[in-house]
């Protein structure tokens, strides 16, 4: 089996360049770290380019894709873990359009998360994984928005980012253009409504806009949403972290 020894292989600067969101959307490629994601990628039907397996790994574990060795050395430069189980896997982003996103969404509850402008990757990870296990049916992002083919949202969703189908909108106006032609009510949360989350049916079609975690939802969805609902909150709090909020509303579709 192959094995790199040196720097200026290609794998190994292909690797270093996937590190950074401009070589990802530039090359359609991405990183995923450790054997279950890496196995999971496989299982979910993602085109795995090549598994890259650390020299100090040990026994190797077999994959069914193109597989080489790497010198620890150089591993470890790669590494996104603090412990690494020294296995990663080169794979191709799925970029949708806007139809083949309509036709994978239209699916299960049909009910699809938007989120606006997210930043922190344990939030937007956590919500992808949530929207999963809550039976939803596809994960939209506005510009600005974190990437979420970076290390650490692959990470903290945990494998949903494989079977989630996901668009990326470049602007407000398209992303309720896309919802509203799949006949999606869409809503957003605020403190301007008397309107809790369980007095509307969220069973199916919706849209879900869950906002950036310092600003909320921008003013262009808010005045574009259909309807505005709140969760009540007790004392002084008047907020919630964002991928609790979008825990307690994405499971409102399954009760």
């Amino acid at each position: 089996m192959k094995k790199i020894t040196s720097k200026d292989n290609q794998i190994f600067r292909l690797c270093g360049r996937l590190t950074l969101r401009k070589y990802r959307d530039q090359e359609g490629l991405y990183l995923v770290e450790g054997e279950k994601l890496v196995r999971e990628a496989l299982a979910t039907g993602q085109n795995v380019k090549t598994i890259i397996i650390s020299e100090e790994c040990g026994i190797p574990p077999a994959f069914s894709a193109d597989t080489v060795f790497m010198e620890g050395r150089l591993f470890s430069k790669l590494a996104q873990t603090k412990t690494t189980q020294g296995i990663l896997a080169i794979v191709e982003k799925r970029e949708l359009t806007e139809e083949d996103f309509l036709k994978k969404t239209d699916r299960k509850s049909g009910n699809v998360v938007l989120l606006d402008r997210l930043q922190d990757p344990g939030n937007i990870g956590t919500i992808i994984r949530t929207a999963d296990a809550a039976g939803y049916s596809g994960v939209m992002t506005i510009k600005g928005t974190a990437d979420l083919y970076s290390s650490k949202i692959v990470r903290a969703a945990a494998g949903s980012l494989f079977r989630m189908p996901v668009f990326a909108a470049d602007s407000p106006e398209q992303a309720v253009s896309v919802l509203e032609r799949a006949g999606k009510t869409i809503l957003a949360t605020g403190f301007d409504t008397d309107l809790y989350y369980y007095d509307i049916d969220m069973k199916r079609n919706i849209g879900l806009i869950i906002g950036n975690e310092g600003n909320g939802i921008s003013t262009e969805l808010m005045a574009m949403a259909h309807r505005i609902i709140k969760i009540p909150m007790d004392g002084d709090i008047d907020s919630l972290n964002a991928s609790v909020a979008a825990g307690i509303l994405m499971y409102e579709s399954m009760r």
